[in-house]
C-alpha cells in the first residue's frame, strides 16, 4: 500500500516561486507514473504535471513553462518546483500515481495560496 505525504505549501505574492515534495512509501512507486494534482475551491481535482519512471515529463498548457516535476526514484519522492506563480495557481496540491483513475490512498495534500 503507498502512502503519499506531501508538503511545501505556503502563501506567497504573485511571481513568488515555492518547491513541493512528496514523500511515497511503497514499491509502487518505483514503477509508476508519478504526477501533481491540485483542487481549487469549488472545483474537480485536475492534473498538473506527469513524469513516468523513465524521467518523462509533460504539463497541463497552463503551468507549461513555469513549473517543473522531477522525481528521484531512490529517496522516493517526487517534486514540484513552481515559478511565476498566479492567483490562480491557489489551490491544495497532491500527489499520486497517474492517471487518476489508477489513483488510491490520496494524502492530505499542501495548500498553495498565491495573492494577488
Amino acid at each position: 500500500q503507498v502512502q503519499l505525504v506531501e508538503s511545501g505549501g505556503d502563501s506567497v505574492q504573485a511571481g513568488g516561486s515555492l518547491r513541493l515534495s512528496c514523500a511515497a512509501s511503497g514499491s509502487i512507486f518505483r514503477l509508476s507514473t508519478m504526477a501533481w494534482y491540485r483542487q481549487a475551491p469549488g472545483k474537480q481535482r485536475e492534473w498538473v504535471a506527469f513524469i513516468t519512471e523513465g524521467g518523462t515529463a509533460d504539463y497541463r498548457d497552463s503551468v507549461k513553462g513555469r513549473f517543473t516535476i522531477s522525481r528521484d526514484n531512490t529517496k522516493v519522492t517526487v517534486i514540484l518546483q513552481m515559478n511565476s506563480l498566479k492567483p490562480e495557481d491557489t489551490a491544495v496540491y497532491y500527489c499520486n500515481v497517474f492517471p487518476s483513475r489508477d489513483a488510491k490512498n490520496w494524502g492530505q495534500g499542501t495548500q498553495v495560496t498565491v495573492a494577488s
